[in-house]
């Protein structure tokens, strides 16, 4: 029996470890939180953390699998790439690793393959913000060079505002440093592609719907995208530029773009597979690929398809609620009864409190739909979402 090593046991790696299984793999994985949720669907455990790279590959002698992997989270990539050396296994190498993690190294590896990107700044120190602050247009984005989910990304109209921003930002930034860039308005994109013999196919392009300013906290997505045909055209082609230029060879990439009037530039990328369930169920809902056992196929020496059996319309939206304590929550059945709903997901119970959105992990819950179409499958999730009432104690 094929041994794979899953690196993180939360509910963002959930969905690879019962694929895993599913496809008649031993599934190990490791984390710093005994009670993961995946812990107990994986065959074995080891608590180690998934940013714990020596430990993590000590995991990986210790195991031996046929590959190693992660999902919908950049933190633990660098111990992924590591171990995968180590163990001579498929997979992204080191200095990728680092390229796709630090947003400061990869906006530099974009700049120096001609990949376009917005104007920036990489800080390191309050003096160094002081050099530039007199050459910085405003609005601008501050934000970690080495953090997800939108953590520490702020928004930032006027120069008296910086520093305040500037310390926001660096709060949430493991290495002390944070990027000024560009504020870029347009339409925002993520691309789905998968890397298969150093040729990357670009499987799916998503719509995404975020708060905006400040905080930038992404509240919906749907495939495939409805933009023009010519900018879909330009927007594959800046992705694959992208992919290359952080050196992804197999395996899958996240790559985000916004399209401007100047045209498409790079937000960012990752060298694994999306979160917010694009790649785990819109990818499949509107393509029919499967990502998660393509990636798993790739990284335990297998070329799988990524050929697309369909063509239909996917969308997830999450729920948009003040914050406070949860009172009631009624309307469940009503919008799972929806057709095309594929899946309501609450993640707060009556009693719990829910923040203000400034970050992915604020968001209380989410409703997954699939139709002939994405404006179709966009106004379903809507409905459903208007059908749940969910009360809000603010005082």
């Amino acid at each position: 029996m094929k041994k794979i090593l899953i690196i993180g046991a939360s509910i963002l790696q959930l969905p690879a470890i019962i694929r895993a299984k599913e496809l008649g793999f031993y599934v190990a994985t490791c984390d710093y939180n005994p009670n993961a949720v995946g812990t107990k669907y994986a065959d074995e455990f080891f608590n180690v953390s998934t940013i714990d790279i020596n430990g993590v590959v000590s995991v990986a002698k210790k195991f031996n699998p046929d590959g190693i992997m992660t999902l919908a989270t950049d933190m633990p990539i660098r111990s992924v790439a590591a171990a995968s050396r180590a163990l001579g296994l498929p997979g992204i190498s080191i200095e990728t690793a680092i390229k796709a993690t630090d947003k400061g190294e990869m906006i530099k590896a974009f700049k120096e393959q001609g990949v376009e990107t917005p104007w920036f700044f990489i800080i390191n120190n309050k003096d160094e913000l002081d050099i530039v602050i007199e050459k910085l247009n405003f609005p601008c984005i501050i934000k970690p060079t080495d953090n997800s989910g939108s953590r520490g990304v702020i928004l930032v109209n006027r120069k008296k505002d910086i520093l305040d921003a500037y310390l926001y930002s660096k709060s949430e930034s493991r290495n002390g440093s944070v990027i000024i860039e560009e504020f870029m308005s347009g339409s925002e994109v993520s691309v789905e592609i998968m890397v298969v013999e150093n040729h990357p196919h670009v499987l799916a392009i998503t719509d995404k719907k975020t708060t905006g300013a400040p905080y930038f906290v992404e509240m919906g997505h749907a495939q495939q995208s409805q933009l023009p045909k010519g900018n879909i055209e330009k927007i594959k082609d800046i992705s694959i530029r992208a992919v290359k230029a952080v050196g992804i060879k197999e395996g899958p990439a996240h790559v985000e773009i916004m399209l401007t009037s100047e045209g498409p530039k790079m937000v960012e990328l990752g060298a694994r597979l999306g979160g917010d369930n694009i790649t785990t169920h819109l990818v499949p809902l509107s393509t029919g690929i499967d990502m998660i056992e393509a990636t798993i196929k790739i990284l335990t020496g297998e070329k799988p398809v990524v050929i697309p059996e369909f063509q239909k319309g996917s969308a997830i939206r999450y729920f948009s609620v003040p914050s406070g304590r949860v009172v009631s929550i009624d309307g469940l059945d009503e919008a799972q009864a929806i057709e095309g709903v594929k899946q309501v997901t609450l993640l707060r119970s009556v009693g719990d409190n829910v923040n203000q959105l400034r970050s992915s992990n604020d968001r209380i819950g989410f409703v997954i739909a699939q139709s002939d179409n994405t404006h179709k499958a966009i106004n379903i999730c809507k409905e459903a979402i208007d059908k749940i009432k969910i009360q809000i104690d603010n005082a």
